[in-house]
């Protein structure tokens, strides 16, 4: 039986080895194992009174238990909301205000702590939880019942196909993220997709570097492994120099990436012995060619770059396994995914020619929630979903992609709405205007310039404000240069363009040629 939910894609009595997280012992965890321990925490998720359709906040980092949750959650027809174990409170109001979240999961010693997802999840009254490992299972610890009090002890659930199975937000060009309700469904498809493309076997493990709270992390990282009957090596995040240690020791042979982690690998001392990698995977931001053939002479590994957005739960196109051609510069072919370049009045364009890349297949979303402007846009006539992206294809099909219609900020894989930071600096009491725009970055490929106007007699110094920011938006936001200027550039008719003023702004940094 083909798989259609997260409850059916994975083995539930194979005792050959799912997860692994590294520590002293590692934690190593069979398929039978796993589905044991999610089938437990579906009966306590269903003991406190999570049913069909409730939200479950996961402000976990990468562990067992975000593991646990997260699949148990979807089992039991409620809907898995992961989030940046990072954010600020204000950050975590937003997202557990937009989806009504029945609970929260938060690490042991967050409510003792009074921690930022704790204090959020009390003021929309969703019931607060401490999930962690104990060694033996995976406990949730019940802090506040909340909105739960007394509507506990609910049926245990049968997952289905079109149930949503998870909502990830995506940062909007509108600066209120818009949320993705992803089913069962749409996961199991690209899961399939994935799989096809890497030809993952149950001889393939993967070491995962990316959150699990990314659409990147979770379905390439992590549920398309599982589905293939291979393993996933868990550490709790990213580190350049326990990477290789981890790899070789566990036995990996792939691994997924943003573009700046395989900048930061290559800046690191190649590992001894040099592992037997089959494939290195890049995606959620540009790659740039001079990285994949450094990238490919240091590790001995095809570089397979693929194009992904949370619409499509992850993956759209990749550059196909040896032999068949990988391009540098180019993001592949589609992926079990159609592929159309559009213009805007959802007409296909010539071969070669640039116009909006657009997307259809099992795997997109229906549309996003409470979102009807959104949704109207945001799909062609013919059912495409319009990534926003400019690109073209080459005639074997493969896409390059130009620029983005849209002005999101793209760094390092996460994406920084700048309408969001610009409404942020406006409120400080110094500023009579601000815009942010994306400056290129070596290391993330873009990071985040912001240009102010000053009120008349105001003083203000770049670091004071990224200081005054620091309490406001999580660190990967603040911005990496603050210009002052006394106009901002505009268009004829008054509208701001960030380009014009990103142009501006590094035209005026340029130092002036002596005569």
């Amino acid at each position: 039986m083909a798989a259609t939910t997260l409850a059916n894609s994975f083995s539930k009595d194979s005792t050959a080895t799912a997860i692994i997280v590294p520590g002293t012992p590692a934690l190593t965890v069979s398929y039978q194992r796993l589905a044991g321990d999610v089938k437990a925490f579906q009966l306590k998720l269903a003991k406190l009174g999570i049913k069909p359709e409730s939200a479950v906040s996961i402000a976990l980092p990468n562990s067992y238990e975000f593991i646990v949750s997260f699949i148990a959650a979807s089992w039991q027809r409620a809907i898995a909301a992961p989030l940046n174990s990072a954010y600020k409170q204000s950050e975590f109001e937003f997202y557990i205000d937009d989806l009504s979240s029945a609970v929260a999961l938060v690490p042991k010693g967050s409510f003792a702590q009074d921690g930022a997802a704790v204090r959020a999840a009390r003021k929309y009254k969703a019931a607060i939880a401490e999930c962690y490992y104990n060694g033996s299972e995976v406990v949730l610890d019940i802090k506040d019942q909340g909105k739960l009090a007394g509507n506990g002890n609910v049926k245990v659930e049968q997952a289905q196909p079109d149930d949503v199975a998870l909502v990830l937000h995506t940062s909007g060009t509108t600066g209120r993220p818009k949320a993705v309700p992803l089913t069962h469904r749409n996961l199991a498809r690209t899961m399939k997709n994935i799989q096809a493309t890497y030809k993952l076997t149950p001889e393939d493990r993967t070491l995962l570097v990316m959150p699990l709270f990314h659409v990147h992390g979770l379905l390439a990282g992590f549920l398309a492994p599982l589905a293939s009957g291979g393993s996933v090596i868990v550490p709790q995040k990213f580190s350049a120099s326990e990477f290789w240690k981890d790899f070789n020791e566990h036995k990996a042979n792939w691994y997924t990436a943003v573009p700046t982690i395989h900048q930061i690998l290559l800046k690191n001392p190649p590992p001894n012995p040099k592992p037997n990698i089959r494939f290195i995977r890049s995606c959620s931001s540009p790659l740039s060619p001079k990285t994949f053939h450094e990238l490919e002479k240091t590790f001995d590994a095809p570089v397979l770059e693929a194009y992904a957005m949370t619409e499509a739960a992850h993956q759209m196109t990749s550059n196909p396994l040896p032999p068949s051609k990988r391009m540098p510069g180019s993001v592949g072919i589609g992926q079990g995914v159609e592929v159309k370049i559009l213009d805007q009045e959802g007409n296909e364009v010539p071969q070669g020619k640039e116009a909006e890349i657009c997307i259809r297949g099992e795997n997109v979303t229906k549309g996003y929630l409470n979102n009807p402007e959104a949704n109207k846009t945001s799909f062609t006539k013919g059912g495409f979903f319009r990534t926003g992206d400019q690109g073209k294809q080459d005639e074997d099909g493969y896409v390059i992609i130009t620029g983005r219609i849209k002005e999101l900020i793209n760094k390092g894989g996460e994406k920084i709405s700048p309408i969001e930071l610009d409404n942020v600096i406006a409120q400080h009491p110094a500023v009579a205007e601000a815009v942010s725009f994306a400056l290129e970055d070596e290391m993330f490929g873009q990071d985040v310039g912001i240009a102010v106007v000053l009120k008349d007699g105001k003083k203000l110094s770049g670091d004071e404000l990224k200081k005054w920011m620091a309490d406001k938006v999580a660190k990967f936001k603040l911005p990496k240069k603050v210009f002052f200027t006394d106009l901002m550039p505009k268009t004829a008719t008054g509208k701001v363009q960030r380009r014009l003023v990103a142009e501006a702004m590094l035209k005026k940094e340029q130092p002036k040629a002596k005569l």
